[in-house]
């Protein structure tokens, strides 16, 4: 793979409300078109700070390859805004199996092929025993985020994943959609040969259908989320057996679904620390 990052902000003149004229930084979003060996499958609206796992992770998680395996090599060329994806053996049916899609909520309009939503009755996540968190390990959690030098604190408009185990964070990821910042983590693990059996997975973003697929399909059974859910994200939820945090920060929380993962410690939610 290459490692074709691209500059993640650009430095724009602005108007404030006082009148005064200032430079700021904005995020550096970018078209990036996907080749699976010669045949275009989709745009991808992206930061570009990981661009060949962002691929990787999203042909995963749209179930168009079953592993690293399938792929011979990914190549991001930003003066072509292309990124060219050669297949070991091609990918049978590849028009019939992306022909069948669906439009999500993903921030710039996402896409969940059917056969990935078709899909959902195979996924096994561990039971509630071996795959749970407490009130404590929640907290650490937010609170370790909250010490990251991120896109979005020095210039806003993007969402943030991050993957953790136990208290320990594993990778981060920011871009201009949710979808894609996950797709990126989906990349990492499997490039990195992580499973997600025992990890948890955060995102700055709601919780809707299409983020509650992938976080299955990566194997991760407790996912946080600083923003809400949808009904059908807490249907499908509540289907798979995950457990679901909405409305995150600091000492305050939702537990949605799943409670059976989840020790709480209510003692321990005094005032977050200054």
């Amino acid at each position: 793979m290459t490692q074709a990052g691209a500059p993640l902000l650009r430095s724009i003149e602005i108007l404030d409300q006082h009148g005064e004229r200032r430079a700021i930084e904005i995020p550096a979003e970018r078209p990036l078109t996907v080749f699976v060996d010669k045949r275009e499958l989709v745009t991808l609206m992206t930061l570009g700070a990981q661009p060949e796992l962002l691929v990787l992770g999203y042909l995963l998680n749209q179930r168009l390859i079953a592993g690293l395996g399938d792929v011979q090599s990914i190549s991001v060329d930003w003066e072509v805004d292309a990124a060219a994806v050669r297949t070991r053996a091609g990918l049978a049916d590849l028009e019939a199996r992306t022909a069948h899609r669906i439009v999500t909520t993903g921030c710039g309009q996402g896409t969940v092929f059917g056969e990935a939503m078709g899909a959902l009755d195979g996924l096994q996540l561990p039971d509630a025993q071996a795959a749970r968190i407490t009130q404590r390990q929640l907290y650490a959690l937010l609170d370790s985020l909250k010490q990251r030098d991120t896109v979005h604190r020095r210039a806003g408009s993007v969402h943030g994943c991050a993957l953790f185990q136990g208290g320990r964070m594993l990778v981060f990821a920011e871009d201009v959609g949710r979808h894609n910042a996950i797709d990126t983590i989906a990349g990492w693990m499997l490039v990195h040969g992580v499973g997600g059996a025992d990890k948890v997975f955060f995102t700055t973003g709601r919780l809707t259908s299409e983020m509650v697929i992938k976080a299955a399909q990566m194997g991760v059974p407790i996912v946080v989320s600083r923003n809400g859910v949808t009904a059908m994200g807490h249907d499908l939820a509540t289907r798979l057996g995950m457990c679901l945090f909405g409305r995150a920060a600091n000492r305050h929380f939702l537990c949605y679904t799943g409670l059976e993962r989840f020790d709480a410690e209510p003692q321990t939610a005094g005032p977050a620390p200054a």
